[in-house]
């Protein structure tokens, strides 16, 4: 296996670093075509046969190992992913949604420190295992676009309100839901906008053959890559875990009456056909006590005329005259703190983990009630703090709240993006130019 196999994933901006590295470590490897020409035009952009090529010979080796549909088939799948993609990029270009060179230049620093690398030798690691640079670079340009355009026309437009969230968990069969998640796979078979009764039997037919393949044994992978108009199908339409509430009311109704492997009729939605398997099922909320921390600090920030050395000096007289017990934590805090909580004495409350940065929270961690610390340094400067109390804390009902918006919020995003993927798509003038 080449080294950039073996590199860590970056998930929180792109696909995962090390598969879009071996893809564009096929496509460098593929022999050049002798004769190009178009395939497909997408407003005023083209599409070659080359450019097909590539990306076709990505998905193969991204599907490596996987039954697959005919070439024929599998090429036409590619193809209209391309032609998606070119109308969502021409959106995104005429909207002016777009990533510099330094932020795209952060992205990949961070994709190199994510796998213990400088960007330097990160872009040595891509080189020597035939990844051109540029490719990858382009790659995530167009990830981090496409991702853009989609918080700004999608994910930032869906509003979840706090009464939405009350008539969920209000809803009598809530608590069941807030008990159960899955694993799924997913077949869409999309209808165009403002289709014939002839047009929609004609999706609907395509739907009842992939469901056909699937019940004669097909592999889902091959039969989602070859038929589905999901953005997922080139990759087995795994939806991976999904709270009950986060998916659609017709995906839920359908698994909750479905086993484990088992895969779903074709369902009907406004705007297409849907094929689940239920991959595996579970609980998804117990009850939930977390440890929490009543802490207070003071904080000496650094500036022009205070440097570490005197940050950390003026701390230890503090600590110093609080051990000989001239003064409280609490009246130095008012006097000496830089922080907004000097006028409450520099009490934080009550703190979750995760609240503070990690150097703080190790050191109030490694406190013992009412120990103060010595000076702890942090992105904020220099710190003491003292332990009041701990407590373990019941947040099931607030975790149970957090986890209801996260999942209406994600099932009207998904929704709303599916649905606005498509519409571009049917606007877009597209034509075809694909030889038998």
């Amino acid at each position: 296996m080449s080294r950039v196999m073996k590199l860590k994933t970056f998930p929180d901006l792109i696909r995962p670093a090390l598969a879009i590295a071996a893809l564009l470590s096929a496509t460098a490897a593929a022999a050049p075509l002798e004769v190009d020409r178009i395939v497909a035009t997408v407003n005023n952009a083209v599409i070659t046969r080359y450019e097909l090529q590539q990306r076709l010979a990505q998905t193969l080796k991204q599907l490596e190992g996987q039954r697959l549909p005919g070439r024929k088939q599998l090429e036409q799948q590619v193809l209209e992913r391309m032609v998606t993609e070119k109308a969502l990029l021409q959106v995104a270009e005429d909207t002016s949604v777009r990533v510099d060179a330094a932020q795209l230049d952060r992205a990949l620093g961070r994709i190199a420190q994510g796998n213990n690398l400088t960007l330097e030798a990160f872009r040595a690691a891509l080189e020597k295992d035939g990844v051109p640079y540029s490719s990858f670079r382009e790659q995530i340009r167009v990830e981090m676009v496409l991702g853009r355009l989609r918080e700004r026309e999608v994910e930032n437009r869906v509003v979840i309100t706090d009464a939405e969230i009350d008539n969920y968990l209000a809803n009598p069969v809530a608590e069941n839901t807030q008990q159960t998640a899955y694993n799924l796979s997913h077949i869409f078979i999309a209808i165009p906008e403002a289709s014939s009764p002839e047009k929609l039997e004609e999706v609907r037919a395509k739907a009842e053959k992939a469901l056909a393949e699937l019940k004669s044994g097909a592999d889902f992978t091959q039969v989602s890559a070859g038929y589905s108009d999901a953005q997922n199908a080139l990759k087995g339409g795994s939806m991976g875990w999904r709270a009950e509430a986060q998916l659609p009311g017709l995906f839920a109704s359908a698994l909750a009456a479905m086993k484990q492997g088992e895969v779903s009729a074709v369902l009907r939605s406004p705007n297409g056909f849907h094929i689940l398997r239920l991959n595996d099922k579970r609980g998804n909320f117990v009850q939930m006590l977390i440890k929490q921390t009543h802490a207070r600090h003071i904080l000496v920030k650094l500036n022009e005329l205070v440097n570490d050395a005197e940050a950390k000096q003026r701390l230890l007289g503090l600590k110093e005259r609080l051990e000989q017990g001239g003064a409280k934590f609490e009246e130095l805090a008012k006097l000496n703190s830089d922080d907004l909580s000097a006028s409450k004495g520099g009490d934080l409350g009550w703190l979750t983990p995760g609240d503070t940065v990690s150097e703080f929270e190790r050191a109030m961690d490694s406190l013992k009630d009412g120990e103060v610390s010595g000076p702890i340094q942090s992105p904020f400067g220099w710190h003491l703090i003292q332990v009041l109390e701990r407590r373990e804390q019941d947040v099931t009902q607030d975790r149970k709240r957090l986890e209801a918006r996260r999942a209406l919020r994600e099932r009207k995003s998904d929704e709303a993006f599916d649905d606005w993927v498509r519409q571009v798509r049917d606007r877009a003038y597209v034509e075809i130019r694909q030889e038998d």
